[in-house]
């Protein structure tokens, strides 16, 4: 949380990107015993972005970057680190922000990946935050990004209707103390669930062998059961946390960025702390899941088209695997 003092970073600029390719609910109805309406009904989504063949995580890291520098009127020679959150990038290793700090032409500035799934981007939020505080760097970019579409069975109808690609990105900085600028952050894990929402082959615990291809086990399982029950308590909760962390009501934000995972969710939200949906971010219809993505894909596209405007206090909360999940407060 914030000293008294008010904030000490805030946000600069923001940025967004989604690949071309569109797949709707309808082309879903051709790949999977699935339909339009149940998926429409189930989840809000009509449609996800899915990348090229030959696009990677940093590639779309990059173009989401360079908008949020544009918009903050940096070059990528004024960052001093690079933080990315994803669960998908262009390797195990190194890191996703390293190939994108070479792609940006930034300095040899550290640059780390963050693993908290559809959490990823408010726990690099909470981290750039702590660094501008310290008084060590003063301009961080921070981006959630995501190629689900390579981490997902295609056969399995209970996730792939549910994900997309897509990368957001914001710039950070000093505030200037106008009351601009982060507010709180609250970030949580609880690995009672862990297994709930996985990819459980590829790493240590248990190597990719033929028999675990063939079983699909190096891509996304869930039990949806389970994560809903949780998005919904735990983003309310985290919320409600943020709110009396910074002394404020809900009637004293403006705006609600959430982790757009399901309308259904999203919607219980609004109702457990008693904000209109009218003043929820909502593009999931458009985009579907992409977890680490989501929120600053979303808080770009209001920022751009005029909903968030300068001083709005907005609300951001999500939920993801670990179970990891957190809020943040910001004053844009």
């Amino acid at each position: 949380m914030a000293s008294e003092q008010g904030p000490h970073s805030r946000i600069l600029g923001t940025g967004g990107y989604a690949p071309e390719r569109v797949l709707t609910n309808r082309d879903l109805e051709k790949l999977v015993d699935t339909s339009d309406e149940w998926i429409t009904e189930r989840t809000g989504i009509k449609q996800r972005h899915v990348a090229r063949p030959d696009e990677t995580a940093s590639d779309m890291a990059l173009v989401a970057a360079r908008r949020a520098l544009e918009i903050a009127r940096l070059d990528a020679a004024d960052l001093d680190m690079i933080i990315v959150a994803t669960i998908s990038g262009d390797v195990p290793m190194p890191a996703c922000a390293a190939y994108l700090q070479r792609k940006l032409g930034a300095g040899p500035v550290p640059s780390f990946d963050v693993s908290a799934a559809c959490a990823g981007f408010l726990y690099a939020m909470s981290i750039a935050d702590q660094f501008i505080r310290g008084g060590s760097h003063k301009r961080i970019l921070i981006v959630g990004v995501e190629l689900l579409s390579r981490l997902i069975d295609w056969q399995d109808r209970t996730t792939c209707v549910l994900f997309g690609d897509g990368a957001g990105a914001a710039v950070m900085g000093p505030a200037t103390g106008d009351g601009r600028g982060i507010i709180t952050t609250q970030l949580y894990t609880d690995a009672a669930l862990a297994e709930s929402l996985c990819i459980p082959a590829g790493g240590s615990r248990e190597q990719i062998t033929a028999e675990s291809l063939n079983a699909k086990r190096d891509k996304v399982q869930m039990v949806g059961k389970d994560i809903f029950k949780a998005a919904v308590k735990n983003m309310s909760q985290a919320s409600r946390a943020a709110l009396d962390a910074a002394g404020m009501s809900a009637d004293s934000v403006r705006w609600v960025v959430p982790h757009q995972a399901n309308l259904r969710i999203i919607s219980q939200i609004a109702e457990r702390l008693d904000i209109a949906l009218e003043r929820f971010v909502i593009n999931i219809e458009r985009y579907g899941n992409t977890s680490s993505a989501s929120i600053p894909i979303a808080l770009d596209e209001a920022f751009r088209d005029g909903r968030i405007k300068p001083g709005d206090t907005v609300l951001m909360c999500a939920l993801g695997a670990g179970i990891s999940w957190g809020s943040a407060l910001v004053r844009m």
